[in-house]
């Protein structure tokens, strides 16, 4: 009798445990999603004499409690950057993956562009052609993937902390070393990363 109360007490806890840490992880997502929305702002108006608001850097569990499995819905900048790294380059190494995360980084913020990740992600998808073409081919855009997307999710929050260098000079383009491409000829390469050729406009070359 007194062995079956100590099972049913552990069993319990562990009950009462699992249930505070399903309590626990949509407020983490939560809170995440929105210290993300604030950190893409400061990078967007990063030139801008405009304070934005203050706020802590991602942690990794924070980042972790956000589309942990790759299949959330595209609507906040975490899954947004994390998939668009995870997509163009999961094939690479961290140096492609992360030069894939200054491009879009690199973005925000220019009136060229929309100022925020997600928008960023998916320009072009209204009318071809789509500034990401892992966002508009037509296949399944979950992950297939889950350590290679687990180290998407480790760059993307480095990159959205401002915690990652920017390995391609200020690109704001890039293709695949293997395609031909032509409006590769009106701008300035800046870098070749791995599978990667990166490039920025002219106007921009003495930046």
């Amino acid at each position: 009798m007194h062995l079956l109360s100590k099972i049913i007490g552990i069993s319990l806890v562990l009950w009462v445990a699992q249930l505070q840490a399903a309590e626990v992880q949509p407020a983490v997502k939560a809170a995440a999603e929105d210290k993300a929305e604030i950190l893409e702002q400061k990078a967007a108006d990063k030139d801008s004499l405009k304070a934005a608001p203050q706020t802590s850097p991602l942690s990794k569990a924070e980042v972790q409690a956000v589309d942990p499995a790759g299949k959330a819905p595209m609507d906040d900048a975490i899954t947004c950057l994390s998939r668009t790294i995870y997509w163009e380059a999961k094939g690479g190494a961290s140096e492609d993956m992360e030069a894939v995360a200054n491009v879009v980084l690199n973005r925000l913020g220019r009136k060229e562009f929309p100022d925020t990740v997600c928008a960023v992600v998916k320009q072009g998808s209204e009318k071809s052609p789509c500034q990401f073409s892992w966002w508009c081919d037509g296949r399944p855009d979950q992950v297939e993937e889950e350590s290679r997307y687990a180290v998407a999710k480790e760059i993307a929050r480095k990159a959205l902390n401002q915690q990652l260098p920017d390995r391609t000079n200020g690109a704001l383009f890039f293709h695949d070393r293997s395609a031909s491409v032509d409006w590769s000829k009106t701008y300035i390469k800046t870098k070749e990363i791995g599978s990667f050729k990166f490039y920025k406009p002219k106007s921009l070359a003495a930046r």
